[in-house]
């Protein structure tokens, strides 16, 4: 199918108008909104998709007549929509200026669009993220607490990483009381065990017993259900007499073969992750594109998933579309739609709220934010199927960045970890495995493991571990 070039623009534009001038006055009628799926088939050239929503469409407005020639429908398309997954991907690539470029662009060509405030709302914080995380990795703690302060999103349980490097910068500012009052409040709006134990921990460092002991104190109020918990935590860090001890050891200095939980994570720089609430004014259910949505999802077929879920008029949608974004390789954009969904829990459907918590925590892992997905991941109970997948990833990263900082004996317990998992360990960590027995003085383990490696399939890769083991 070719667009049609001979009619005047403006003629064209009339016939759209014609076509869709009683689309607010008619209920049976196809708004611009409707026909996006349409749309998106016509410029694919993808004929089969096109009639096949041609028919839908006739069922869902009766009223509705497309025009004579359907490339009709794209005269006024470069001027009547804009590109939102262009930004997003942007925004993904942390192009910054570019993703506002393309929104005033956006602006200034079609008449009353404006940008989803969660696309906006993500933007900021993503630049924030970037920014609070630059000055942290450069000790500035200056400019950290300016951030922080400036940008309190980023303070939200689904980073709770950033409140600790908040208070670690407070401590290298010589202000201990104000890292003191971020654990404060961390307790009291993180209710859960994982995160109150790693703040806790981390507040033993500087915190008199009398104020530990408040923390605690709030830690129990906070949380009642985890007493036992917590009286054991306590005991550890004020049992016996002494001062209170210092952090759990973090990846640097864990033992060698420890497991390494989902639930426990490392703080670390991280990027940026949209903020709750989200998508607050969509209601439940009610768009009509759900069951289309939904088939599209199942069958995989993420591209026209996206362009048939355009501005979404309901949560399900949203939540339908949420999967397509994550399947197309846009996590950021999926994480909005899993975070709303979350928020509205099992309202929308059985274990919704858990599935979304689970997306939420691939979306992270996809974007390489290993600890946001691990947290994510263990604020539910994920089905036995999901906590693997989540779990062989996040071993798989934490392995891997323990590599690449030198820290050989962790990274051998993380993939050792993951190999017990999923009962073998693929073939490129192995290798990494094996150059990590090399640098840890391990000679004959290193050699023993390249031989298997290069037994199985020999490659550059194995002969030059076996060179190098020798």
């Amino acid at each position: 199918m070719t667009i049609a070039t001979s009619l005047p623009k403006a003629l064209g534009v009339l016939l759209l108008a014609l076509t869709l001038g009683s689309a607010g006055s008619l209920a049976q009628t196809a708004s611009h909104d409707d026909l996006r799926a349409l749309r998106y088939y016509l410029q694919q050239n993808d004929q089969a998709a096109a009639q096949a929503e041609l028919r839908r469409l006739r069922v869902a407005f009766p009223d509705w007549r497309p025009p004579a020639n359907l490339n009709d429908l794209l005269a006024v398309e470069a001027s009547a929509s804009v590109d939102e997954g262009a930004i997003w991907r942007l925004i993904e690539r942390r192009d910054y200026a570019g993703a506002r470029q393309l929104i005033e662009q956006g602006r200034g060509r079609v008449a009353g669009w404006t940008p989803p405030s969660d696309m906006l709302r993500v933007l900021e914080t993503n630049e924030a993220q970037d920014n609070f995380s630059a000055a942290v990795s450069a000790r500035d703690a200056t400019r950290a607490i300016a951030i922080a302060r400036g940008a309190p999103q980023l303070m939200s349980c689904d980073r709770i990483n950033n409140a600790w490097l908040l208070a670690d910068m407070y401590i290298l500012a010589g202000q201990n009381n104000l890292a003191l009052t971020t654990y404060r409040n961390t307790i009291q709006s993180c209710p859960t065990y994982n995160q109150m134990q790693t703040t806790l921990e981390k507040s033993s460092a500087i915190a008199s017993r009398s104020e530990l002991r408040d923390l605690f104190v709030l830690a129990h109020r906070t949380n009642p259900g985890a007493k036992g918990q917590l009286d054991q935590l306590e005991a550890r860090l004020l049992g016996g007499g002494g001062a209170a001890v210092a952090t759990a050891p973090t990846p640097r200095t864990a033992p060698r073969a420890a497991p390494a939980p989902v639930a426990a994570p490392a703080p670390a720089p991280v990027a940026a992750a949209p903020t709750a609430p989200l998508r607050g004014a969509l209601p439940l259910r009610g768009d009509g594109r759900i069951a289309e949505v939904r088939r599209l999802k199942e069958q995989e077929q993420y591209a026209r998933c996206l362009a048939a879920s355009q501005s979404p008029r309901s949560l399900d949608v949203l939540y339908e579309r949420s999967w397509c974004a994550y399947g197309n390789k846009r996590p950021t954009e999926a994480l909005v739609g899993f975070q709303a969904a979350a928020q509205a829990g099992d309202s929308l459907g059985a274990n919704v709220r858990r599935d979304a918590h689970f997306g939420m925590a691939l979306a992270y892992l996809a974007m390489n934010m290993t600890e946001q997905g691990a947290t994510t991941a263990a604020q539910v109970r994920l089905s036995d199927s999901q906590h693997r997948e989540v779990e062989t990833i996040v071993l798989d990263q934490r392995g891997v960045r323990a590599y690449r900082a030198g820290d050989y004996r962790q990274a051998i317990g993380y993939f050792d970890t993951l190999e017990k998992v999923n009962g073998s360990l693929r073939r490129d960590l192995a290798i990494l495995r094996a150059y990590a027995y090399l640098n840890t003085g391990q000679r004959p383990t290193a050699r023993a493991e390249f031989e298997r490696l290069h037994a199985q399939l020999a490659t550059a890769e194995t002969r030059q571990g076996l060179n190098a083991a020798r």
